[in-house]
């Protein structure tokens, strides 16, 4: 009997990790889950009814290097080694230059959704090179496009992700595993429910995950979701900066830490 494939996800406790998990479970994937929330995960786990050998539950902190990496090995010895490794966990918060406190959320935000996506894949690398195969997803976003004025610290550390994973892309070449990055436009999560201006083209987060899927069992090298915005991106890559910069005058700013 065939062994189901395998996927791992973190940031797996709510927004698009979850939808990401329905998805790939209803495809008849196995599940490795991580988050920091793990009890939020069982009892969505619980609540979806689904079946105590398709799943296991990890507690880590993408932040933390260590914590990461003892998921990802942890998954290997209990599950075996992934298909698909999803690193999806991450943290969106508006920053201030000027204030001293800003510069540690801006840290903190590089530390999760940057160092926590290269140290997701880490434990899994090598041994993909050498069974030939597997998928390693970063999931970036259409803020990695261009810089947006109080969204510092997320446009940056997107626009990371989208450079890391085309390095990647290029160092494992030839080599059989796929390097996908996916870059979601708006979603409807907790993440984003919390803005205050306009999100044209606001996708469900079930509907994400299900073009997300395709996309990584095709090994598609690059894909924003929905395609409208991937318009609107590419719209927005061209625009003269002196156009750009009037453009977004008087745009609502993302929250800042603390910030009702």
């Amino acid at each position: 009997m065939t062994t189901p494939p395998l996927v791992f996800i973190t940031g797996a406790s709510s927004g698009i990790g979850q939808a990401l998990a329905a998805s790939f479970y209803d495809a008849g994937y196995r599940l490795a889950l991580v988050a920091r929330r793990t009890g939020e995960i069982e009892a969505w786990a619980n609540a979806r009814q689904l079946s105590a050998d398709r799943y296991r539950i990890y507690s880590a902190d993408v932040a933390q290097t260590d914590s990461i990496v003892v998921a990802g090995n942890a998954c290997i010895a209990q599950q075996g080694l992934p298909d698909v490794v999803i690193a999806n966990a991450g943290i969106s918060v508006g920053i201030d230059t000027a204030e001293r406190s800003d510069l540690d959320v801006l840290a903190q935000t590089f530390a999760t959704n940057n160092v926590g996506l290269a140290a997701t894949f880490h434990p899994f690398v090598r041994a993909m090179v050498q069974r030939g195969s597997g998928r390693l997803v970063g999931i970036g976003s259409v803020a990695s496009i261009r810089g947006l004025p109080g969204h510092g610290a997320y446009c940056a550390s997107k626009a990371g992700v989208v450079a890391y994973c085309e390095s990647l892309r290029g160092e494992l070449f030839n080599s059989g595993v796929k390097v996908v990055t996916l870059c979601p436009g708006y979603i409807d999560t907790p993440l984003t429910q919390g803005n205050r201006y306009g999100m044209p083209f606001l996708m469900k987060a079930e509907d994400f995950a299900a073009q997300a899927l395709r996309a990584i069992e095709a090994g598609t090298s690059y894909r924003v979701i929905p395609w409208q915005m991937g318009v609107i991106a590419k719209i927005m890559r061209m625009l003269p900066n002196a156009v750009l910069d009037r453009a977004v005058q008087g745009r609502e700013r993302k929250k800042r830490s603390g910030e009702a």
